[in-house]
């Protein structure tokens, strides 16, 4: 005979995609599994962070763990799951996208995402994924971990010898900000600005903010322009 579920075996979940059908796709999926409870759901990184800030001052629970898209408006998932984890480290956020670059997923990782997943994953391996993650694991999906092995032994080049702050200074580059726009969106001086796109481009061994921005829109890291 089965013994009923107690609180501690419930992992409380929160999904976070700018796609309201793929949010309520999750919903109905994760209402399926026992051990699983939705307690909130947020269509980019600054919502959800909000909504963290709330459950926390509430003193409600906090998610175990977040399901967290990588391309979104506003605030994206790689700097909403560095935020995510550093201020609240129990809680578990795995990466769920259509995007399996191997630069975003060492973005993801750096920013100390739990998981890995693609949106084409069967069901079960989200549930795997979820339960790895809850339990201090981290979960790569099988074409993902093929081509991280891929490039382990690869020198560190191209978009994998940014940081985290100069992906998000390439992006802002690829969008045609200058460095007086970048410093007021960063909230940095104009001169920090400025030292960060250089050695972004140093990095990358460009020759101008032209060059950078194609870049930027080849890797995925900006959509094209329409």
């Amino acid at each position: 005979m089965n013994e009923p579920m107690t609180a501690s075996d419930v992992i409380r979940i929160m999904v976070v995609d700018d796609h309201t059908i793929v949010r309520r796709g999750l919903l109905a999926y994760i209402a399926t599994v026992p051990a699983f409870r939705m307690i909130g759901e947020a269509a980019d990184g600054e919502q959800a962070l909000a909504l963290l800030r709330e459950w926390h001052v509430l003193g409600q629970p906090l998610p175990d763990v977040v399901l967290m898209d990588l391309q979104m408006p506003g605030m994206g998932g790689v700097a909403a799951t560095e935020e995510i984890t550093e201020t609240y480290p129990d809680v578990k956020v795995v990466i769920l996208t259509s995007f399996g670059e191997v630069e975003r997923v060492h973005a993801a990782l750096a920013a100390n995402a739990a998981g890995y997943l693609l949106k084409d994953a069967d069901p079960d391996e989200v549930v795997t994924a979820v339960r790895a993650a809850a339990a201090g694991d981290v979960h790569l999906n099988t074409a993902v971990a093929r081509r991280l092995t891929r490039r382990m032994a690869a020198p560190s080049v191209g978009l994998t010898a940014l940081t985290i702050r100069e992906r998000e200074i390439l992006a802002l580059v690829a969008e045609g900000q200058s460095n007086r726009d970048i410093a007021r969106h960063l909230v940095i001086s104009e001169r920090t600005a400025r030292t960060h796109v250089s050695n972004v481009l140093a990095k990358l061994k460009l020759a101008s903010r032209t060059q950078a921005a194609l870049l930027a829109i080849r890797e995925g890291l900006v959509p094209p322009p329409s």
